[in-house]
């Protein structure tokens, strides 16, 4: 019998699951808000509870390999899209690219986000080149020195 050389990534102090689990919950919502479906329509669709559904999107419950392809089915994406963003194996620190990755999600899960992105649509593709070089600038901005409402660097 072989031993099994694969090292547990541990998590930091405080976490309570995994960060690629959060990571996996994230893309299901983000998917989820995408295909316009609510947890309850999800979950019936794959045959669990709409609190079950909860408990995946928050990684309160991992989500089983099983389970994911059927949550991949009903959402019509490849499986390995829940996947996208991540470092591959030995590639970066998986704590801090999820982290800076959820951060993303949320927001384009946000009421916010969806309004931005519904919003961009709507706009020319020269148009949405021009938003996206404006907002460059402002965050470029932004890390030089935050701005004042007058628009001076403080």
């Amino acid at each position: 019998m072989r031993a099994n050389n694969r090292q547990r990534i541990p998590l930091p102090p405080g976490a309570e699951n995994h960060p690629v689990d959060r990571h996996i919950g994230r893309q299901i919502r983000l998917f989820r808000v995408q295909s316009n479906l609510s947890q309850g329509d999800l979950a019936k669709a794959i045959g669990v509870s709409y609190q079950q559904m909860q408990k995946y999107e928050t990684a309160k419950n991992r989500v089983s390999a099983s389970m994911l392809y059927e949550i991949a089915r009903a959402l019509q994406v490849p499986p390995g899209r829940f996947f996208d963003g991540l470092p591959e194996s030995g590639e970066g620190d998986v704590h801090q690219a999820a982290a800076e990755i959820d951060e993303r999600l949320a927001y384009i899960a946000s009421t916010d986000g969806r309004q931005l992105i519904k919003n961009m649509l709507h706009l020319s593709p020269r148009l949405q080149n021009r938003v996206i070089a404006i907002v460059g600038i402002l965050a470029a901005d932004h890390r030089d020195g935050p701005i004042t409402e007058a628009g001076q660097q403080a």
